[in-house]
C-alpha cells in the first residue's frame, strides 16, 4: 500500500488559491481514478477536482470554506503500488510544499527535498488584478526579497521601495507578506487622512449613527460571487473614468435573414443560431480595424493585445453573471463562433465552466437586450479598456432613400453602447470603433452563414 498526495492544482495563470465548497468523499470512503473528491471556488468560477489515484480516502487536510494555497496537500489517498512524494500530475515543483492545516505549522521535509515555504495568498478581489501583472517597482536596495504579489500591491497603494525597506515582516525569515503590506498601507493610509484633516479644519468628523432598518425589511448576505462581482465593479469604476457612446443599427437583414433560415439553419449544422455570435463576428471584425480598443493599461503603459479574446456575459441560475470567454475569435469562421457561444453559454448555466474559460478576455460584451432593455451603460471589466452593450431589437418607422425618392417604411432597430477607458480611449477612437461595428452589421453579409 502507498500513502499518496493530492496536491491542490494551479488553477489558472492568475490564481493562487481557493476555497474549499464541499468534501464529496468522506475519510474511508472509496475513490475512483478521475472521480470527484472535493468541490472548490476560486474568484473566477467553481469547479469539481477529480482524484488522480484509486484508492482510499485517508484524510483531509483542510476543511469546508477553509482557503487553501495552490500547492497545498489537501488530501491522502492510500493507493496499491509505491509511494509517491509528490503525487498531483501536472502539479507544482516539489519546492513549493504547503503546511498540511490552516494554522500555521512548522517547516516540514519530505524524503529529500529542500524545507517548503508556505506560499503567500492571494490578495483580495481589490487587489487581483495587480497581482497577476507585472509590477514596476525599482529592486530594492537592501536586496530584501519581495515576492510579484507584494509589489504589486504596494505600486497600486504607491509606497515606495523605501517605504517596503522598512515594513516588518512576519513571514518566514522576516519575509514581507500580503498581509503586512496591506496592514502598513491602511495605517499609512489613516495617518494621511488625519494629517489631513487636522490642516484643513480644526472640525472633527462626527461618527455616523448606526443604521437602523426596522422590522418591514428582509437583509439578505450577498453570497461569494456577488460579493465578488461588488468589489470588481467598484474596483472598474475607481480604476477606469467611463466615458459611454451611443449608435443606433439598423438590423433589418439580420433580423429577416435569421427568421427565414434559422431552422434550416440548426438542420444543417446541429446548432441554433442567435444573435450573440453574429454581434461577437462583427466586435471581432471592428477589432481588427481599431487595435487599440483590444489593450489595457499597466502605470502609464498601453499594452495592445495580439490576440481577440472576447467574454460574453452569461446569467447564471442564481442570477449573478459570469463571463465566459472565447478564446482566438479572429481565427474563426462565423460557425465556429456559433458554436463556442452555445457551449459556452450552456456551461456557464450549468456551472460546468473550467477557469481557464473565464480568465484571458480582451473586450466584452453583453446583452442587455435579452432582458427586453433598450440600452445600458455597461462598466468595463478590468482589465479591459471597453465593454459594449447591445439593447434590445425594435420595430420602428424609418425613412428608407430609394431610386424613386425618400419613403417610409417598418425597421428592425438597436441600439449599441460603449463603455470605455477614458485614460487611452478617446472619443474618436471610441465613436470610430463603434460605428465601424454598426457598419459590419448594417453590412451583414448573409452569405458568411451558407
Amino acid at each position: 500500500m502507498a500513502k499518496q498526495e493530492f496536491r491542490m492544482p494551479q488553477m489558472g495563470e492568475s490564481i493562487t488559491e481557493a476555497t474549499i465548497l464541499s468534501w464529496t468523499k468522506q475519510v474511508g470512503e472509496r475513490i475512483e481514478e478521475d472521480e470527484t473528491l472535493l468541490e472548490i471556488a476560486t474568484d473566477k468560477v467553481d469547479s469539481e477536482l477529480p482524484s488522480p489515484y484509486a484508492g482510499t480516502v485517508l484524510s483531509h487536510n483542510y476543511k469546508v470554506d477553509d482557503i487553501v494555497p495552490v500547492g497545498a496537500v489537501i488530501a491522502i489517498i492510500e493507493t496499491e503500488g509505491e509511494a509517491v512524494v509528490d503525487s498531483q500530475k501536472d502539479g507544482p515543483s516539489k519546492d513549493l510544499e504547503q503546511p498540511i492545516t490552516p494554522k500555521k505549522q512548522p517547516v516540514q521535509v519530505v524524503s529529500k527535498a529542500e524545507p517548503i515555504k508556505v506560499a503567500e495568498p492571494i490578495a483580495t478581489s481589490a487587489y487581483d488584478e495587480s497581482a497577476s501583472a507585472e509590477p514596476n517597482l525599482r529592486p530594492s536596495k537592501t536586496n530584501r526579497f519581495y515576492s510579484p504579489l507584494v509589489r504589486a500591491i504596494a505600486e497600486m497603494e504607491q509606497l515606495s521601495v523605501a517605504e517596503l525597506d522598512q515594513i516588518r515582516g512576519t513571514g518566514s525569515e522576516g519575509r514581507v507578506t500580503k498581509s503586512d503590506v496591506v496592514t502598513y498601507a491602511k495605517r499609512r493610509s489613516t495617518i494621511i487622512d488625519k494629517q489631513s484633516i487636522n490642516y484643513k479644519s480644526p472640525i472633527k468628523k462626527k461618527q455616523a449613527p448606526a443604521r437602523s432598518y426596522g422590522s418591514d425589511v428582509e437583509i439578505v448576505e450577498m453570497d461569494r460571487m456577488r460579493r465578488m462581482i461588488a468589489d470588481h465593479m467598484v474596483m472598474s469604476k475607481r480604476t477606469s473614468p467611463h466615458v459611454t457612446s451611443f449608435l443606433e443599427v439598423d438590423v433589418t437583414p439580420i433580423v429577416e435573414w435569421r427568421k427565414e433560415h434559422k431552422d434550416d439553419y440548426q438542420a444543417k449544422y446541429g446548432q441554433k443560431i442567435t444573435y450573440t455570435p453574429i454581434f461577437i463576428n462583427a466586435v471581432a471584425n471592428a477589432i481588427k480595424d481599431f487595435p487599440g480598443i483590444n489593450a489595457s493599461v499597466d502605470g502609464h503603459s498601453i499594452i495592445l493585445k495580439r490576440t481577440i479574446n472576447i467574454g460574453m456575459a452569461t446569467a447564471t441560475s442564481s442570477g449573478n453573471l459570469i463571463v465566459p470567454v472565447l478564446k482566438h475569435v479572429d481565427h474563426m469562421d462565423i460557425h465556429g463562433v456559433v458554436g463556442a457561444v452555445n457551449d459556452m453559454a450552456q456551461r456557464a448555466r450549468d456551472g460546468q465552466l473550467k477557469p481557464d474559460e473565464v480568465q484571458g478576455g480582451t473586450f466584452t460584451l453583453t446583452n442587455v437586450g435579452t432582458f427586453g432593455n433598450t440600452m445600458g451603460t455597461p462598466i468595463i471589466n478590468q482589465p479591459q479598456v471597453a465593454i459594449m452593450s447591445t439593447g434590445a431589437i425594435r420595430k420602428k418607422p424609418a425613412v428608407v432613400e430609394t431610386a424613386d425618392g425618400d419613403k417610409i417604411e417598418a425597421r428592425q432597430f438597436m441600439f449599441l453602447s460603449l463603455s470605455y477607458d477614458h485614460r487611452i480611449v478617446d472619443g474618436a477612437l471610441g465613436g470610430q470603433f463603434l460605428r465601424r461595428v454598426g457598419d459590419y452589421l448594417e453590412q451583414f453579409d448573409a452569405s458568411m452563414l451558407d
